[in-house]
């Protein structure tokens, strides 16, 4: 699993990645004997934009159950049924919340690696002085991550609200079709002679509509409002 920063796909990215060095490489070697191996080459380009992507091994378990938790709620905003029709922002959608996830991704890997450099000092015991000095240290450690949980659940409550408005616009057209269906149920009743059935839930099914539709348009408001927020204070204003 890879992350990447900007908003292209990590997979799509990777086989690029891949093929342009595999290329490159050989190209080379076919251009002189002196030249580098492909692995090499792979090895290098990896090196040289290292800053623009992460490993699995970048992240500790908790930051990798932080991080499966933002791709998800990024994920789900971007894969809606309501994002797609166009009754979210899906522009500032498709262009603001993968930085989002990847900024979340870039501070749970700092976060890992000072973690870890922290447990590996701290194996084998320490002093008492050099315990109360790296006392101030795991507070920024336990302050960070906080600060990162509440970027992730900002994130989720959006998704939240999306998830909301989907399910409201999925119930809404089911609505709808059942409305449409209506005549050919009445001329049905008419023709078989069951006119003394009633179906009294049925006349229900408009005003149904209406309160599914009243529903959708106050949870993409909440969505609306949720997401000005992501970006702190200057997005919102």
């Amino acid at each position: 699993m890879l992350s990447f920063e900007g908003g292209a796909g990590p997979g799509v990215l990777l086989l690029i990645m891949l093929a342009y060095c595999l290329f490159a490489a050989i190209k080379a070697a076919g251009d002189s004997e002196e030249s580098v191996t492909p692995g090499r080459e792979v090895y290098d380009l990896a090196h040289r934009y290292r800053d623009s992507y992460l490993l699995p091994d970048d992240f500790d378990a908790d930051a990798s159950r932080l991080l499966g938790r933002t791709r998800t709620a990024v994920d789900s905003v971007l894969r809606s049924r309501v994002n797609a029709e166009g009754l979210l922002d899906d522009v500032r959608n498709a262009v603001m919340l993968p930085p989002q996830e990847w900024e979340v991704a870039r501070l749970l890997a700092k976060l890992s690696s000072l973690r870890g450099e922290h447990r590996d000092l701290m194996r084998g015991g320490v002093t008492k002085e050099v315990a109360a000095a790296m006392k101030p240290l795991e507070r920024v450690l336990a302050g960070s991550e906080s600060a990162v949980i509440a970027r992730v659940e900002a994130l989720e409550r959006y998704a939240a609200h999306v998830a909301d408005a989907e399910r409201a616009y999925r119930a809404r057209g089911q609505i709808e079709a059942l409305v449409e269906r209506l005549p050919r149920y009445e001329e049905l009743l008419a023709e078989s002679g069951a006119d003394a059935l009633s179906m009294p839930e049925v006349g229900h099914l408009t005003g149904e509509a209406d309160e599914l539709e009243q529903a959708l348009r106050a949870s993409i408001g909440s969505a609306h409002e949720l997401f000005l927020h992501l970006d702190g204070p200057s997005t919102a204003r």
